[in-house]
């Protein structure tokens, strides 16, 4: 830490030449700009894990209030399988031509959708409940709605009271989407920001995979506790997330917003561990870049309503987190979502099916570590770009698969969706929620990322109306060929990618709104050397 420390001194006295002359007011705030720049330099500096040891209560909140995504994605998962699963059919669905039950593509797309009408309602009040209440209470509040919604799925017998009960689900779920995205880049520095981000895809994973077991350890169930046990499993995650609410501190940025200094100042306490940091840390300098950089970006924005993000540099930083969103929910993804009843479809055995789900999981699970390492040593537009290229040639490659009607060609495409998941979640999934907590600036942040996921959920409502149509017997039934469909929509995100999307990596907010301000097109922002000290 001693070459930062030398930095930070000949920064200093490179400018005191400048001091002369200048009125008090001028002093202290050249004084603020020094100390914002010195807790700046030191986080951008700072090796991951020294920043570890020093924030890792931070590490250790962020993690905890994630795992309401886990808690999400089993949640969201179960419903999907559910349409693959016997007796669940049986005793919502219809016969069909081929003697099976299923559910109709039209009540698939409905139940589905139900839950994303939800959610889009739950996303709007969070984007207004956390700048009005917090994270805090916010998170308290959904997760008391949840438990109390639960209750109507649980004792559904009907396909209408299942419909009404993933609408009030998806409320508390919207919230649960990208609360805990937000609180961790908040929480986390510049070096720890996008593991504790791209852990909310982990948590994705965790859940998803989770809920595949309870499902496979229950398919070959013929009564409906092989449905309710599932269902009821959902109230098991309220308890503990509950219980871990409570000892974390609430965002520094969000209390610095409202003027709550002090009470930032002893989050940012609560944040850290400076007797296991460097010696160059300060607390009061931390605090006072994140005053600095708020107060930059009231001045640029002059609101912090959903309409001023599509104004000015907003409007570039909205269009970016809004199509990343998209293109996870659009680049074929929802073959995943669907894996199970799309194994079958292909002409797997059912247990086996439900095999391969677990598998596929399992290997998303992986491959969000690998994308640590990779955004690392790649960085962010890098590896999502090419994750894109690959997803193409997979997606490609299980359209023609399946124009091999027998088991080879069924083998062939179960194993390439294996394959996709993989690639899937150690590149667009992850890096997707890294990109959209670190374009948007400070101020709009929350609405931002909520008008994000909306775009995401409705590309999920498209998802949710064709893909039963593409799969199903008594519509469309496509199958695997429906892999063509969605290569070409990859090659168009491909193009985008290219000239829209910018590299965040080892950024500051500071040096993200500068970039933004002065306009810089995304091929250029990774190679752009941004001083303010000369400004």
């Amino acid at each position: 830490m001693a070459i930062i420390d030398k930095s930070i001194l000949e920064t200093t006295a490179k400018h005191e030449e400048d001091l002369k002359g200048t009125t008090a007011i001028e002093q202290t705030q050249y004084q603020l700009s020094q100390d914002a720049n010195r807790a700046e330099e030191l986080e951008k500096n700072m090796p991951v894990m020294t920043a570890l040891k020093l924030w890792w209560p931070a590490v250790v909140y962020s993690t905890a209030l994630s795992t309401a995504v886990i808690m999400e994605g089993f949640d969201n998962l179960l419903l999907t399988q559910f349409y693959a699963l016997p007796a669940f059919c049986k005793k919502f669905g219809e016969l069909a031509s081929d003697g099976t039950y299923q559910i109709s593509p039209g009540w698939q797309a409905g139940l589905s959708n139900g839950c994303l009408a939800g959610e889009i309602i739950g996303l709007h009040l969070n984007g207004m409940a956390i700048e009005w209440l917090g994270y805090k209470k916010t998170i308290y509040i959904s997760l008391a709605s949840v438990f109390a919604f639960i209750f109507v799925v649980f004792f559904a017998e009907s396909l209408i009271v299942l419909e009404i009960g993933q609408i009030l689900c998806g409320i508390p779920w919207g919230v649960f989407q990208t609360l805990t995205c937000a609180y961790a880049s908040d929480v986390c520095p510049i070096k720890l920001r996008p593991y504790l981000t791209t852990y909310t895809n982990l948590c994705w994973v965790i859940g998803q995979l989770i809920g595949s077991g309870v499902v496979r350890a229950l398919v070959e169930r013929t009564d409906e506790w092989s449905y309710r046990i599932p269902f009821a499993l959902q109230w098991f995650w309220v308890i503990p997330i509950g219980i871990s609410v409570i000892f974390a501190p609430e965002s520094p940025w969000w209390l610095v917003r409202h003027d709550r200094n002090e009470e930032a100042k002893e989050s940012l306490r609560k944040l850290t561990d400076p007797k296991n940091g460097p010696a160059s840390f300060n607390l009061d300098d931390t605090l006072t870049m994140i005053i600095v950089t708020d107060s930059m970006e009231k001045a640029q924005t002059h609101g912090a309503g959903y309409l001023d993000c599509f104004k000015g540099d907003n409007l570039r930083r909205t269009e970016i987190s809004c199509v990343t969103w998209a293109i996870q929910n659009l680049c074929g993804s929802a073959f995943m979502n669907y894996s199970t009843y799309f194994y079958i479809r292909a002409g797997l055995p059912t247990v086996m099916s439900f095999s391969m789900t677990l598998v596929q999981y399992a290997i998303g699970f992986c491959g969000t570590f690998l994308s640590w390492y990779l955004m690392t040593k790649f960085g962010r537009r890098t590896l999502f770009g090419a994750g894109l290229f690959v997803l193409f040639s997979v997606l490609l490659s299980i359209g023609i698969a399946s124009l091999f009607n027998n088991s080879a060609g069924a083998w062939a495409i179960g194993s390439l969706l294996v394959f996709y998941t993989a690639v899937y979640n150690s590149t667009i999934g992850p890096i997707t929620y890294s990109l959209v907590s670190e374009i948007p600036s400070t101020r709009m942040k929350n609405k931002t990322i909520v008008l994000a996921r909306n775009v995401f959920n409705v590309a999920g409502i498209l998802n949710f109306i064709i893909v039963p149509y593409m799969l199903n017997p008594n519509a469309l039934n496509w199958g695997g060929k429906s892999g063509f469909f969605w290569a070409g929509l990859c090659s168009t995100f491909i193009l985008w990618t290219y000239f829209r999307l910018p590299e965040p990596k080892d950024r500051s907010y500071a040096d993200l709104d500068e970039l933004f301000e002065r306009k810089i097109s995304a091929r250029k922002f990774s190679k752009t050397v941004v001083n303010r000290d000369e400004e």
